[in-house]
């Protein structure tokens, strides 16, 4: 039973809770079927002959602003006490999928003059009082007029707003640009908590104001300046969290150190993007992908976790295992990503003395060859009181140097006994390969880990990162299930007789949902 038919059915038993068809004939019957709050003027037809539910207004509007819009609208259509509450309605969520609309490309001027046509009845039956929540959406068009946009914002965004998403689809259509007038007022800036843009300009940023109680701000694909944006976030004192994904006019990303409680910071594919220079004091999440850059994130003694791909690059992992420790020396988890590292990675100049979960991330697509693996052991040097550490090949890795294949054997290196580590409990290989500096890797590792609990040697794609909704495991080709049969091969004859008897050894082999 939806919510609708719930709220009929608590009328007074015995009285009846139908249109009559005196009552029907005030709505046509194209308004009937399309809620009529999301057609017109929705006075006319509220039922009379229906007893109202008899409950304090402040719970009736409690629950009202629990629904989701198109229930809302249909609620206020059968009861007065909801059709009150609908012209203060907190959470207008503007899109295609919230008014019912259907994808018909056949039909797209069509479909997009209903559009108009609805959200304009919607924000014309509001007051523009009391909403909280103002999302609009315009996929999937990318040419709807920035006057409709504009006239929606203006009343639509009143004192008391709390989030604000504007996600327009730009593609090869008109360009929208956020006029700041919409901002203009102080109640309304003050009010503010939740600020994202998608696929606009924001030219007027700098000029805007105090935001002083926005704590979540998101652009993506804004065009907007370095120095606006500097200009933005200076009056924007209370802001916790700050994404920005590829924003391309950004060259020099500069977060003032008056930002005393942003503790997360997102900068993604920003292709112009030159350098980060971050004075931040309480910054303790940081997450970067893109192309090698400057970073300074100031004294950063609260950052505690990195997520750090630098992609086009042949020397990530070098980079962070030399300039990582320096930057952020308080670090608790580390997540690297690379894909086209060619250089070795060197011993690490500094010591994340606190990290405790490392996560390397290898796609092979344009990885060396001659990159030799077991480098990476240093990144485990220079972690004294690491407990957690997951490699991960994207893709099984295909070596010419396969121990399998090697006539001579493999025998065991002679250079990794520099130091022990007393703390890690946890190795997790994924993409598990026969190449000699993967055995390299791994022994090294059993053999300089004391306090080793738990090994899994994952030959597919990553097992604990199956579609687990779909029950499908990450595909594999033939050659990459032939390399996990050679992989198999090489943990039996040279890795599992070195397993102390206390560590529980885990293998994971490919099974019949990883065939491609």
């Amino acid at each position: 039973m939806g919510i609708l038919e719930q709220m009929k059915a608590m009328s007074v038993k015995g009285q009846p809770r139908v249109q009559t068809t005196r009552d029907r004939s005030t709505c046509s019957a194209s308004q009937i079927m399309v809620s009529p709050c999301l057609q017109g003027d929705i006075s006319h037809c509220v039922e009379t002959t229906v007893p109202q539910v008899q409950l304090p207004e402040d719970i009736l509007h409690q629950i009202h602003a629990l629904m989701p819009l198109r229930d809302a609208a249909q609620a206020a259509c059968v009861s007065r006490g909801f059709l009150r509450s609908w012209r203060c309605f907190p959470n207008l969520i503007i899109s295609i999928d919230s008014l019912g609309i259907k994808e018909n490309e056949t039909n797209d001027d069509e479909i997009k003059s209903d559009f108009i046509c609805r959200v304009g009845h919607i924000i014309q039956n509001h007051s523009g009082m009391g909403v909280k929540r103002l999302i609009i959406q315009t996929y999937p068009w990318s040419n709807i007029h920035p006057s409709y946009i504009d006239s929606w914002l203006r009343d639509a965004i009143t004192p008391g707003i709390k989030e604000i998403e504007i996600s327009m689809l730009r593609y090869g259509g008109i360009k929208y640009n956020l006029p700041g007038s919409v901002l203009s007022s102080s109640e309304i800036r003050s009010s503010i908590q939740i600020f994202l843009l998608a696929e606009c300009s924001f030219h007027c940023a700098a000029q805007i104001g105090c935001m002083s109680s926005l704590k979540k701000l998101n652009l993506h694909s804004v065009h907007i300046t370095g120095e606006e944006f500097y200009g933005f976030l200076s009056n924007s004192c209370a802001l916790e969290q700050l994404r920005i994904t590829n924003c391309n006019d950004i060259i020099c990303l500069k977060i003032p150190c008056l930002l005393q409680k942003l503790y997360i910071l997102d900068v993604l594919g920003c292709s112009k993007l030159e350098m980060i220079d971050s004075n931040a004091p309480n910054l303790s999440t940081f997450f970067f992908s893109g192309h090698p850059i400057h970073i300074s994130l100031g004294d950063a003694l609260q950052l505690r976790k990195i997520s750090f791909r630098r992609y086009n690059s042949p020397d990530a992992l070098y980079y962070a295992s030399i300039k990582l420790p320096f930057i952020a020396p308080n670090l608790r988890t580390l997540v690297l990503s690379t894909s086209d590292e060619t250089i070795n990675t060197p011993k690490a100049f500094g010591k994340f003395i606190q990290l405790k979960y490392l996560e390397i991330v290898v796609s092979t697509s344009k990885f060396s060859q001659d990159y030799d693996l077991c480098s990476l052991i240093s990144f485990l040097d220079a972690s004294p009181t690491l407990e957690s550490l997951t490699v991960r090949i994207a893709q099984p890795t295909i070596r010419r140097d396969s121990v399998i294949e090697d006539s001579s054997g493999y025998s065991r290196p002679q250079c990794f006994q520099e130091q022990c580590h007393d703390n890690l409990k946890n190795v997790m290989i994924t993409g598990f390969c026969s190449a000699k500096s993967m055995m390299d890797l791994t022994i090294s590792i059993i053999e300089k880990t004391k306090a080793l609990e738990c090994l899994t040697l994952d030959t597919t794609r990553g097992h604990d990162r199956r579609f687990a909704k779909i029950d499908k495991c990450r595909w594999m080709n033939k050659e990459a299930l032939a390399e996990a049969t050679k992989a198999l091969n090489a943990i039996q004859r040279y890795v599992k007789g070195r397993v102390p008897p206390g560590v529980n050894l885990k293998v994971i082999e490919p099974c019949s949902k990883c065939v491609c």
